[in-house]
């Protein structure tokens, strides 16, 4: 973490600095320094999906390479996410909305209630805090995939990511921007409302994605037992599978198997989880019968916008 905040600074101070002061922006250093932060944390976690999780492909494929240019798209979608162009945008259109909130909030006399607070002298523990508000932030992340494949608006923008037939290492961040951005404003009212501080926030995204990135690998890989514990590549390819991971009541039916994103406790609780089937062909039934979810970054994005467009108007 030192050598971290060492070379942050350095970025920061060498390149960053300059340019917010020549542009007049000298007001939002601390937003600056906390998008550097981003950005090196995003490098790394591209050096090791590159290398650790390229890796575990080579030694073992669920199956042969056979849509590069579809490869090459995710890791578009990898580079805006993972190096802070996403976090970017959020910046100047979500964050703006989350701190006037916060703002009125304490205005009417409100104060976020601390998640770790609940036990002093043991919730408040920097680990213990740390996996409390893990483990709080994955049901979340449960609820909101779980919708995400119920309710049809919101499938219409999440069927993106699940239109990948040929997934990798660089898939998971495959989403439309606008399924990203409902999906960041969910997480960041429920850390304005737990009382998560920046750095603990952060970490729990980082966390997530890197795991996220290993679950969506072209690895033939579980973890045996622990597999009912932790969310795996095998259990993860399972929710991508036509016919199994989003469909619930037969060819065409929403929902689905598998919505966990770390741990599978909820799918067990919740009775969506499926962990003994072969692994299938990954994409939507729909796509069999051809329908198009676009080749490229702008025309997966305009479809996107087309099927919600389709999903909201009346009937």
């Amino acid at each position: 973490m030192d050598g971290f905040d060492l070379v942050q600074g350095w970025l920061f101070e060498t390149v960053m600095q300059p340019v917010i002061q020549g542009l007049g922006l000298a007001s939002q250093s601390a937003e600056a320094y906390n998008g550097v932060g981003w950005f090196l944390a995003g490098v790394l976690q591209l050096a090791l999906i590159a290398v650790g999780i390229g890796a575990l492909e080579r030694w073992r494929p669920a199956e042969a390479v056979t849509d590069r240019a579809a490869i090459r798209t995710d890791w578009i979608y990898s580079l805006i996410h993972r190096l802070g162009v996403f976090r970017l945008g959020l910046f100047f259109a979500l964050d703006p909305i989350v701190d006037a909130l916060a703002a009125q909030g304490r205005m009417w006399g409100w104060q976020p209630w601390h998640l770790d607070a609940i036990w002093p002298g043991v919730t408040d523990i920097g680990w213990v805090s740390f996996l409390l508000y893990l483990v709080v932030f994955d049901a979340l992340g449960y609820a909101v995939h779980r919708a995400q494949h119920r309710w049809a608006w919101w499938w219409a923008l999440h069927a993106l990511h699940h239109s990948q037939r040929q997934m990798g290492k660089w898939s998971d961040s495959r989403n439309h921007l606008l399924d990203d951005f409902i999906g960041a404003a969910v997480f960041a009212g429920a850390a304005l409302v737990l009382g998560a501080e920046p750095g603990q926030f952060m970490a729990i995204v980082l966390l997530t994605q890197c795991l996220e990135s290993l679950q969506h690998a072209n690895v033939r890989l579980g973890y045996g037992p622990l597999e009912r514990w932790l969310v795996s590549p095998r259990f993860h390819r399972l929710h991508h599978a036509i016919g199994l991971g989003h469909e619930s009541h037969g060819p065409g039916s929403r929902g689905g198997h598998n919505y966990g994103v770390l741990f599978p406790w909820w799918d067990r609780l919740l009775r969506t989880a499926v962990f003994d089937h072969p692994l299938q062909p990954t994409g939507i039934r729909d796509q069999l019968d051809g329908r198009n979810y676009g080749s490229g970054f702008w025309a997966q994005q305009r479809l996107g916008m087309q099927r919600l467009w389709h999903a909201l108007r009346p009937r």
